[in-house]
């Protein structure tokens, strides 16, 4: 009995979790994020204010939570783990994992709001890239590092491989959002983003096969 109300009352608190970021988010968005007060979150997310000051003392706190469950939502994931072996395989899963990732609304919205709000308040802009954009990043990187010291991949420079696989898929996925209402590609269309972004990576990081020095003897 005791489990079933610890998981019950763990089961609540991630209700009202979720709750208050989605609120904050959406209000952040319509009121900016110095025209939202936290009395008003509570309000929108229909929890005591007790409650979410004790979760969330600042606004900064919240926004800070709001970036890293963005972005770690689902780092538990195995598929966002690719082990070296097969390239292809592993671009693949990289790829239409960050399309799901940054094609999702509350993503487009995060990235609104800092663009709003960057000019009064950097330091949202700081948050954005270094608790999210910068370890996503850096996975990346560290996938293609071990798929090139495994030798499946001819990668020198991890960053700028990195760079332009995300950026391939970004450049589809989400930056047409930011500035196109009606912007909507269609999951077929998000694949073949995918897998064009994929195949461009292969024809240049696929290493180039030596003869074997045996054959030509």
């Amino acid at each position: 009995m005791a489990a079933e109300l610890s998981a019950h009352h763990r089961r609540l608190a991630q209700q009202k979790r979720e709750a208050i970021t989605t609120a904050a988010t959406e209000l952040f968005l319509d009121r900016g994020y110095d025209g939202t007060s936290l009395a008003r979150i509570a309000e929108a997310a229909g929890v005591s204010k007790s409650t979410l000051f004790k979760r969330f003392p600042t606004k900064a706190a919240l926004f800070e939570a709001i970036v890293t469950e963005s972005w770690q939502r689902d780092a538990e994931d195995a598929a966002a783990r690719p082990q070296p072996g097969d390239l292809r395989s592993g671009l693949t899963i990289v790829g239409h994992r960050y399309a799901d990732l940054v094609g999702r609304p509350g993503m487009t919205a995060l990235f609104r709001i800092v663009i709003a709000e960057l000019p009064r308040f950097p330091e949202l802009g700081r948050m954005q890239f270094q608790l999210g954009k910068l370890p996503y990043f850096t996975s990346v990187q560290h996938y293609l590092e071990s798929e090139h010291e495994a030798g499946n991949a001819d990668v020198p420079d991890a960053v700028s491989a990195a760079n332009q696989f995300l950026g391939m898929i970004a450049n589809y996925v989400l930056w047409p959002r930011m500035l196109l209402t009606d912007w909507n590609p269609t999951a077929s269309d998000i694949h073949d983003a995918v897998e064009q972004a994929v195949q461009t990576m292969l024809a240049r990081y696929t290493p180039t096969r030596q003869p074997d020095p045996k054959r030509e003897r």
